[in-house]
């Protein structure tokens, strides 16, 4: 994992395509959490996001922080979660505290509206060990239900990349992200 400055820092970086991309990035991990939360709710170690900023409760927009919409799968919104757009990779520091991770992951409906070329690929990493691989996520399949055993994990990352070659409509959600402590 990538740590740069003490404080979380926004740069331009490059994603795995080699594009530029949005970049967040700690030094400091901060503390484990201490009772069930939701992603949206705790601070970040690293995020690198292909359009735009890592949004915090709403689906990735355009190309400027906070523009996303509310998150939506098949016209249902969800008060909460993680707007991204592949390639994105967000890691949160879970300090081995963490007991389960849930989700629902999909293509969000702002793409959906505007094209169905979108189509991403989810992976849940524990430590860097892969702990969940989702089928092509499209918005026709819908998203998919995320359960994972995260005991004894310290980092969790979710990463999400494109699966078609093309990066066009790729704007995914996942919403309900939740670590459960204990």
């Amino acid at each position: 994992m990538e740590l740069g400055r003490r404080h979380p820092a926004r740069t331009r970086g490059l994603d795995r395509a080699g594009r530029l991309g949005h970049r967040h990035r700690t030094a400091t991990p901060p503390p484990a959490p201490t009772r069930d939360a939701y992603l949206s709710d705790l601070p970040w170690i690293g995020a690198v996001n292909g359009w735009g900023s890592v949004e915090r409760d709403s689906s990735n927009g355009k190309n400027g922080a906070g523009d996303g919409t509310p998150i939506a799968f098949g016209g249902t919104t969800y008060p909460k979660g993680l707007g991204v757009h592949a390639y994105s990779d967000v890691s949160f520091h879970l300090g081995g505290a963490g007991k389960r991770f849930t989700a629902l992951v999909g293509i969000d409906d702002f793409s959906a509206r505007q094209s169905s070329v979108g189509a991403t690929r989810a992976t849940v990493y524990g430590d860097d060990r892969v702990l969940l691989v989702t089928p092509t996520l499209t918005a026709a399949t819908g998203p998919v239900p995320v359960d994972v055993d995260v005991r004894g994990v310290r980092v969790l990352r979710l990463e999400v990349t494109d699966a078609n070659a093309r990066t066009s409509f790729d704007h995914t959600s996942w919403a309900l992200a939740h670590v459960t402590v204990g």
